[in-house]
C-alpha cells in the first residue's frame, strides 16, 4: 500500500532549532522524526512511500538514502524551488499514486499510537472520498460534523470564525484533526496545481461529496513546538 509523508515544512514555530536542521530530521528517542514516521506507516502495511522535501533538501536526501539502505522503499517529491503546502504537495506527487487504491497521508511531525490499519479499514467500509482521523482534545480549531461523522464545516473557537460547507445540521460535533488521513485517487479530480492545504480542499469539496471523519482515542503529539518536542522525547 502507498503513503505520502509530508516532510517539507520549515518548522518555523521551533525557531532556531530548525534553522539548520529540517523538522523531519529532529531526533525523537534516538531516531529522526522521518524515520519514526516511516517505521510507523510501514508497520501497518504502507510500505511504498513518497516524501516531499523543501527545507535543507540535501540533508533530507541524505536521510532518505540512509533509510533506503535499511530496506525502505521511498521516493522523493522535490519542492526545493517552491513549498506547496499539503494540497499542492500531494497534487505534485500524484504520479506516484498509480494503482487506483486508497492511500495514506501522514504528517512527519506527528508522534502517535493511532492504529493506521483501523483507519484504512474504516475508510474502505464507507463511501467517502477521504477519511480524516480526528480526536477529542483541547484545541482552538475544529472540524464540524453531523452525527454521521460527515464533514460539515470548520470553526476557530478563539476567533469565533465558523465555516459551514455541508448540509446544515441542528447540532455540530467538534473534533480536532490529527494530520492523518486516507484518500481515494478520485481526490485528484478535485485538485489542481498551486499552493494550498488539504484542510482547505476538504472544506471546499465537502459541500458536494462526502468527506468522512473517524474518531480515535489515542496518544498524540505534534512536535511543532519546543514544549511538545520535549514531551515526545526530542533530543536537540
Amino acid at each position: 500500500m502507498k503513503a505520502m509523508i509530508f516532510a517539507a515544512g520549515k518548522g518555523t514555530r521551533l525557531g532556531k532549532i530548525t534553522e539548520k536542521t529540517p523538522k523531519a530530521l529532529l531526533r525523537i528517542n534516538g531516531k529522526s522524526a522521518l524515520q519514526n514516521a516511516v517505521e510507523k506507516v510501514t508497520a501497518h502495511g504502507f510500505d511504498d512511500i513518497i516524501v516531499n522535501i523543501h527545507h535543507h533538501p540535501h540533508l533530507m536526501i541524505e536521510e532518505i538514502n540512509r533509510l533506503r539502505s535499511l530496506g525502505y522503499r521511498i521516493e522523493i517529491s522535490d519542492e526545493t524551488e517552491n513549498l506547496l503546502e499539503t494540497g499542492g504537495g500531494l497534487y505534485n506527487a500524484k504520479w506516484f499514486f498509480d494503482d487506483n487504491t486508497p492511500f495514506l497521508l501522514y504528517n512527519v511531525d506527528i508522534i502517535t499510537d493511532l492504529n493506521l490499519s483501523d483507519l484504512y479499514n474504516f475508510h474502505k467500509s464507507h463511501n467517502a472520498i477521504a477519511t480524516l482521523a480526528v480526536m477529542k482534545r483541547n484545541d482552538t480549531r475544529y472540524f464540524l460534523t453531523g452525527n454521521d461523522g460527515i464533514l460539515r464545516g470548520w470553526c476557530n473557537t478563539e476567533t469565533g470564525e465558523e465555516i459551514i460547507t455541508g448540509k446544515e445540521e441542528p447540532f455540530y460535533y467538534k473534533a480536532a484533526f490529527t494530520g492523518i488521513h486516507v484518500a481515494d485517487p478520485a481526490i485528484f479530480s478535485y485538485m489542481s496545481d498551486g499552493v494550498y492545504s488539504m484542510t482547505g480542499l476538504y472544506l471546499k469539496i465537502s459541500g458536494e461529496i462526502d468527506v468522512q471523519t473517524c474518531i480515535f482515542e489515542c496518544k498524540w503529539i505534534d512536535i511543532g513546538s519546543e514544549e511538545s518536542l520535549k514531551a515526545a522525547g526530542g533530543d536537540f
